[in-house]
């Protein structure tokens, strides 16, 4: 597979920040199915995650996001995506410092999410309702937050909820992994009777979902962070299996 070149005929190389290692399977194959012969570079850090769950997301869990995105700058990424929602806080404040993109995957999510929430609650003649499930406490700040700003910032009329759903990440610890789909899944089933827009909050929680329907627009990050991150590179996802070309 040929790679993909930017204008002056540079290689496009993006780099991608992980804090759960099983998801650096999937965004790669999202990423090269959508823009074959685009360079990757992962990097995971299962420390970050752990310790915004057990503590918070502290000033060295900030630090070390820093010098995560640091070395994937240095390894080439001209953008970098951080599939993790639990350390938002982190990102945003690594991407003020960073010459490159610095993406949160969730991000697009959340200006997709109040959009649609917003316009069903005109419709209704209501203020439009989107509700966020997490399978961890600590991601339903971040996301909450980010949703908020989104929501403030398009001056949309949008009442947000967040809950965790009980007893899916215990499942998935167990090795339950069709146990915490089904959670997931259930969980969704009932937000969705009392709201416009469902969110998931983690990257993790897209695979509960793929492939149902439910009553309202469920929305998760990968889908919208991969595209998010190829707009950053300037890259157009191709359809035809050809290497695309940077724009």
């Amino acid at each position: 597979m040929s790679a993909v070149r930017g204008p002056a005929g540079e290689r496009v190389r993006a780099g991608l920040l992980h804090t759960v290692p099983a998801l650096a399977g999937s965004f790669h194959a999202s990423i090269t199915a959508a823009a074959p012969g685009i360079e990757l570079v992962h990097l995971a850090d299962p420390w970050l995650l752990q310790t915004a769950i057990d503590v918070a997301v502290t000033p060295e869990v900030t630090a070390r996001v820093r010098e995560h995105v640091d070395y994937l700058i240095a390894e080439g990424a001209q953008a970098v995506l951080v599939t993790c929602s639990s350390i938002g806080n982190a990102v945003d404040e690594a991407a003020e410092a960073a010459a490159v993109p610095v993406l949160r995957v969730d991000a697009p999510m959340a200006a997709d999410a109040v959009a649609a929430a917003a316009a069903a609650g005109k419709a209704a003649d209501r203020p439009g309702r989107i509700a966020v499930l997490a399978t961890l406490q600590a991601t339903l700040g971040p996301t909450g937050q980010l949703i908020q700003r989104s929501v403030d910032a398009a001056q949309a009329d949008v009442a947000v909820t967040a809950t965790v759903v009980a007893g899916a990440i215990a499942a998935r610890d167990a090795g339950d992994q069709a146990g915490h789909d089904r959670l997931i899944a259930e969980a969704v089933q009932a937000a969705a009777s009392g709201s416009d827009v469902v969110v998931l909050a983690q990257a993790s929680m897209a695979q509960a979902v793929s492939g149902q329907s439910f009553a309202v627009p469920v929305m998760t990050s990968p889908e919208r962070g991969v595209a998010a991150l190829l707009a950053a590179l300037g890259v157009a996802a191709d359809a035809s299996g050809d290497p695309p070309a940077a724009r």
